[in-house]
């Protein structure tokens, strides 16, 4: 599991894709949005958390389609499949090299980029912890639309319309700890959920997205 995870990051960074791809999405969105909206710092602070998260959101969505693409490629997933390795196991090792080269790098650079949108001194914390619960979640999810379209062409539009809906209740929670701890305000109860959405998320989908790359490779 380790060779796989370590041939996957150096992938994820020779390929294109990886953290660099993710970042410069993610600060080109934080960026554009005080031009739009307008130097209103009153109104920058009440949405710079949904504004963060869903920068996030989209910037994890931009490589999820070279999760299995390139393994299909070069035929390097029907081994994979007959492998000792449990394909679960293959699976999970992908999500998570996913998340260190993406999602880890949003969590980190997020508190410098909420400056830019005056994100209040209380909320940085939880910022940084809703966005460190939930984005393994949008790695796993990814995952397995990724699975579903592997070996399509141009499944990356097909992927994203199959993947976006099943974000949403990550991000409905995950804004809204970060909108509740900016605000000063209680954020047990939101964050409780999207804790319990990322468990069961991480616990069940490697087993459907394991059983979708079976039959693909069938």
């Amino acid at each position: 599991m380790i060779a796989l995870l370590i041939r996957d990051l150096r992938l994820a960074v020779r390929a294109g894709g990886g953290f660099g791809l993710g970042l410069a999405f993610f600060l080109i969105v934080v960026v554009l949005v005080p031009f739009a909206v307008g130097p209103q710092t009153q109104l920058l602070a009440a949405i710079s958390p949904g504004v963060l998260w869903i920068g996030a959101l989209l910037a994890c969505l931009l490589s999820l389609d070279r999760i299995f693409a390139l393994d299909w490629e070069d035929g390097s997933l029907d081994l994979l499949a007959t492998a000792p390795l449990p394909m679960e196991g293959v699976v999970s090792v992908k999500a998570l090299a996913h998340w260190l080269t993406t999602g880890l790098p949003l969590v980190l650079v997020a508190p410098l980029l909420g400056v830019l949108l005056n994100l209040p001194v209380q909320g940085y914390g939880w910022l940084v912890v809703s966005l460190a619960i939930g984005t393994p979640a949008l790695s796993v999810i990814g995952t397995f639309g990724a699975a579903l379209t592997v070996g399509l062409k141009r499944g990356g539009l097909l992927m994203s319309l199959l993947v976006l809906p099943l974000y949403v209740p990550t991000l409905i929670f995950g804004a809204e700890v970060a909108r509740r701890g900016a605000d000063g305000l209680a954020v047990k109860t939101a964050l409780l959920m999207e804790a319990g959405i990322s468990f069961g998320v991480i616990a069940l989908l490697p087993f459907a997205s394991a059983a979708v790359l079976r039959i693909n490779i069938r």
